[in-house]
């Protein structure tokens, strides 16, 4: 298979990485807007409760096929709505792509169009694991830089969400002219946080279960935030797999985040073959309405380790004289400067000078 072929090709270090991360995204809403936009990875983490967000493109893609001799263009809206539906770990997701291409066969000389919608899904994704639920994993380190922005190897492991959910082509689609109405699709998706300013997205996919023609799919993504925060690179590799298309696609491009609800990207792509070799770019936006509201919980329904620990059973007894201080060792804390006499001091000496029956007798 393609996929097989692609693996082939890859370092042995990358294949290992690939192999563990499926094996191994606290809260999943954030203050500032989490899109799966720019590329096509999916993050590993929900847009959090009461979140609805649209994630919106236009795209302009050219292909050429050499063996078949014709060429095409292709333009496109995707959209994606996501949803944090009951729970903070769990979003209901509905994306699609409207395209138009048209294709010129050189060799017969004539021109053909096709308008419809060439991905149309509905599906869920529920957090399972996160391995940054941990507090104790999340603590920086007060005393080194350094320490809280290298790599460590235990940011490989990553937060998993599964994904189930289902395609639909509506009516005579010129795009899947053979395929079923509904096709069901499963996804696994991670995240790792590598350093505080790169993350690694993989998604692998089994598609159109159902059809004739099943596809598996996976996705790479390395993104990595800039000095000025509101900026963001990322990397893709994509890779699929069928009997009826097999591609292998390499994308780049940036966004940037206008304010805490809304980003706009931009991406470039293409293909590493001729049949078809395929070049491609897309615009867009990601806007979300929030609605979330943080859920008070009562401290006897706290878990054990919240808010600073259990409280110790002696720790309110009155602490002991340290042997330093029985010993008569005088401190040197800020405590024990000499700060002068009090006012009260000075009253009382004040009211002993009246009392003295030598006032204002000078001694010699």
């Amino acid at each position: 298979m393609f996929l097989i072929k692609e693996l082939k090709n890859l370092p042995n270090a990358l294949i290992l990485l690939l192999l563990l991360l499926p094996l191994t995204g606290i809260c999943q809403y954030t203050d500032v807007i989490n899109s799966n936009r720019p590329g096509l990875s999916v993050s590993a983490y929900a847009v959090g409760k009461g979140v609805v967000q649209g994630e919106f493109g236009l795209s302009y893609e050219k292909r050429d096929h050499a063996d078949l001799d014709y060429d095409s263009n292709v333009y496109g809206l995707d959209f994606s709505i996501r949803y944090g539906l009951l729970l903070e770990k769990l979003e209901l997701n509905w994306e699609g792509t409207y395209q138009n291409q048209i294709i010129t066969y050189n060799a017969l000389g004539f021109n053909d169009s096709r308008t419809d919608l060439s991905k149309n899904r509905l599906g869920v994704k529920y957090l399972i694991f996160d391995p940054y639920k941990n507090p104790e994993r999340n603590k920086p380190n007060l005393y080194s830089w350094r320490a809280n922005h290298k790599f460590k190897f235990k940011n490989l492991i990553p937060a998993i969400s599964v994904y189930a959910g289902a395609n639909f082509v509506l009516g005579d689609n010129p795009f899947y002219p053979t395929e079923p109405t509904v096709t069901a699709r499963a996804m696994l998706a991670t995240q790792s946080r590598l350093t505080p300013r790169f993350v690694l997205i993989t998604n692998i996919a089994y598609d159109r279960i159902s059809s004739d023609d099943p596809e598996l799919g996976y996705i790479i993504s390395v993104s990595h935030a800039l000095r000025n925060p509101k900026w963001s690179l990322f990397l893709e590799h994509q890779g699929i797999s069928s009997d009826r298309y097999g591609d292998a696609l390499l994308r780049g491009g940036g966004a940037f985040l206008v304010n805490e609800n809304f980003q706009v990207d931009a991406n470039l792509g293409a293909s590493f073959k001729n049949s078809p070799s395929r070049f491609f770019g897309t615009i867009g936006a990601s806007y979300r309405l929030d609605f979330h509201r943080d859920v008070l919980i009562p401290i006897e329904d706290q878990k054990a380790g919240e808010n600073g620990g259990a409280i110790k059973k002696k720790s309110m007894r009155k602490k002991k004289k340290s042997k330093s201080a029985k010993k008569g060792v005088k401190s040197v804390g800020a405590e024990d400067i000499d700060l002068g006499p009090s006012k009260k001091d000075l009253r009382k000496e004040k009211k002993k000078n009246r009392n003295s029956k030598d006032k204002g007798v000078i001694d010699f």
